[in-house]
């Protein structure tokens, strides 16, 4: 992948969350009828702009991309002429101010319902919550699991996928000791329960997989090392291969699968092999040479095949999984929901110690989730943007002043007290918010640093 491929997915990404975010203040504003002078996406010096509407609000797009703002009438800014003073933000009851800001962040949790919810209703292929044999001496081997056993529920709640594991897993381990799981295994009709214990799992960016700490391995059904296509002008092309052809064999090491094939191939980049391979009813032999690709910067040898599709198999490995309307609306509520609640309680974790600062991601991080979303498809991108869109709201709640949760605390006091709070308090408050909002940029820059250098 390219730095375009980073680049583009991750620009759309933002401007699309941050014209959702500020149409939320911005439509709210105007049903309040505060007027609005402008709506920028991006900070700073304006690049370009246009004026439009009833009120002539400038449209403008600004230098720094990081963000952007809805800029009201308000008496604190600037004289505000006599006629218009009823229409300033300033003017309005703390009802008022206090539901146009909220209405940013509140906009983008209703954007990932709405994503979440066309992603339930139309439905995927995901893979089954269907194990391999648990990593040896792992708490999943120790709880009793085995291969074959599909996991149907983690603490009540149902199971239909591996994605729905690992999210429940996550979900569950993060204020929990232990895990109750439903488990049915080949051939049984009944569900039999195993306990799995978490004690001395980390939840850490740094760390392993939460499911792969568990010792919990996705199952893979053995693929015969059948070739179903063989690429043009390719190693295995001019050695003679064709489709149809079985790999029993390389250099006298018998294979067990497709898996085989492509370990031995990817660690012989220039090196001659043979291939005993069964075409009919004959045995032949044809010596191949994997060429290295480049593939993410990094060398992969390869000599062009690929798979012989079974869809047997892959009935075995995936299910797809779709909602109706009615019902992929709950579930997508739900999810929000969920999500929301699980990052405040992994921020609240990380100001106790209990969860590492590792974990939080800046903006290198996130174009790199974007890119490879974008290669993995639509549905994952918009996964991922739902994802962030939630992560951005909840951000925007906290009650730092700077940010939109800090005016909400504000006007929660002011509401409980009575009176706005003074100028200068909320001056002080702004200065202490801007301090931490650079502390924590400065955390998740430093982690993107370190990403990049450890890889």
């Amino acid at each position: 992948m390219s730095l375009i491929d980073y680049l583009v997915p991750f620009v759309g990404a933002l401007a699309i969350l941050i014209v959702i975010h500020e149409l939320g203040h911005f439509l709210v504003a105007r049903w309040c009828g505060v007027k609005v002078l402008r709506f920028s996406l991006g900070f700073g010096k304006v690049l370009a702009s246009v004026r439009a509407g009833r009120d002539g609000t400038e449209w403008s797009v600004s230098a720094f991309p990081l963000g952007g703002y809805v800029k009201m009438l308000d008496e604190r800014e600037g004289p505000v002429a006599e006629h218009e003073r009823a229409r300033a933000f300033n003017r309005q009851t703390v009802g008022k101010r206090f539901a146009i800001v909220a209405a940013g962040p509140v906009a983008n949790l209703l954007l990932a319902v709405v994503l979440y919810w066309g992603l339930f209703s139309t439905g995927s292929d995901e893979l089954r919550p269907k194990i391999a044999a648990p990593l040896a001496a792992s708490p999943a081997s120790v709880a009793g699991l085995i291969a074959g056993d599909s996991i149907e529920l983690i603490d009540g709640d149902p199971v239909r996928s591996w994605q729905e594991l690992r999210w429940r897993l996550l979900t569950h381990a993060i204020d929990g000791n232990t895990i109750n799981l439903g488990v049915r295994s080949e051939g049984s009709q009944a569900l039999a329960e195993r306990t799995i214990s978490l004690g001395g799992l980390s939840i850490d960016e740094s760390g392993e997989d939460l499911v792969k700490q568990i010792g919990l391995v996705p199952y893979r059904p053995k693929i015969p090392a059948e070739i179903g296509r063989v690429a043009e002008g390719s190693p295995a092309e001019r050695a003679g291969m064709k489709p149809g052809d079985l790999v029993i064999a390389i250099d006298e090491r018998p294979l067990t699968d497709w898996g085989d094939l492509v370990h031995v191939v990817k660690a012989s980049a220039g090196k001659p092999l043979v291939f005993t391979i069964e075409r009919g009813e004959k045995r032949e032999k044809l010596a191949v040479t994997p060429e290295a690709e480049m593939v993410d910067g990094q060398p992969v040898a390869r000599i062009g095949v690929a798979v012989k599709d079974r869809p047997e198999l892959r009935e075995a490995m995936f299910v797809t999984i779709r909602y109706g309307i009615l019902e992929a609306f709950a579930k997508a509520v739900r999810q929000t929901w969920e999500t929301s609640t699980l990052s405040v309680s992994v921020i609240g974790k990380m100001l106790f110690g209990d969860v590492s600062w590792k974990n939080l991601s800046g903006p290198v991080t996130i174009a790199d989730y974007a890119g490879q979303s974008a290669q993995l498809g639509l549905a994952q991108y918009l996964k991922f943007l739902a994802l962030i869109s939630i992560s951005l709201g909840v951000l925007n709640l906290l009650p730092i002043p700077v940010l939109d949760g800090g005016h909400l605390l504000y006007y929660t006091i002011e509401i409980i007290k009575g009176s706005p709070i003074p100028e200068r308090f909320m001056e002080i408050g702004q200065q202490v918010g801007m301090a931490v909002l650079l502390m924590l940029m400065g955390f998740a820059f430093y982690n993107d640093i370190n990403r990049l250098i450890s890889g």
